[in-house]
């Protein structure tokens, strides 16, 4: 990672440097080894850019659940990272909550009803689209917040 050398400018043709940071980011995120994954998250999150540096970790986080939230190493990955956000990254803390709740949904596990009501649309549609939950889908099609939500929640309802 070029960090230091690549934080202000623009390159040779014009791409903003933050731009060229970011997607470097995503790749040593991409091929980060387990043993190394939240020592470079706190390296990346550390970038002046917070708000690219919090995208970057975002897209990681959910590609990385995505693959981790039915298996039992999921719990103990998002803690690490919910520590490594530092407390500092509100909606990357939220992303990671939302990821844990999703996993109670697909897994079956004990969820509140309005931690459901209050999340993100990104959660709802995300929930609406894919969840096999029959009581998420059955609350999303009722109430979820957006049209789109609960037409999608309706129409995979068992």
């Amino acid at each position: 990672m070029r960090t230091d050398e690549a934080r202000g400018g623009s390159d040779e043709w014009g791409e903003p440097a933050e731009h060229a940071r970011f997607a470097e980011y995503l790749s040593d995120l991409q091929q980060v080894a387990d043993a190394d994954e939240f020592a470079l998250v706190r390296t990346v999150l550390d970038d002046p850019d917070r708000t690219m540096a919090q995208s970057a970790v975002v897209r990681h986080v959910d590609r990385r659940a995505a693959d981790l939230h039915r298996r039992p190493g999921f719990v103990p990955w998002a803690e690490e990272m919910t520590a490594a956000a530092g407390g500092h990254h509100p909606f990357l803390t939220r992303r990671l909550e939302e990821w844990s709740l999703f996993r109670a949904l697909e897994l079956g596990r004990a969820w509140r009803p309005e931690a459901l009501l209050n999340a993100s649309d990104w959660l709802q549609r995300k929930a609406a689209e894919t969840s096999s939950n029959a009581t998420a889908l059955e609350l999303l099609a009722v109430h979820g917040r957006t049209r789109r939500i609960r037409t999608t929640a309706d129409g995979n309802r068992p």
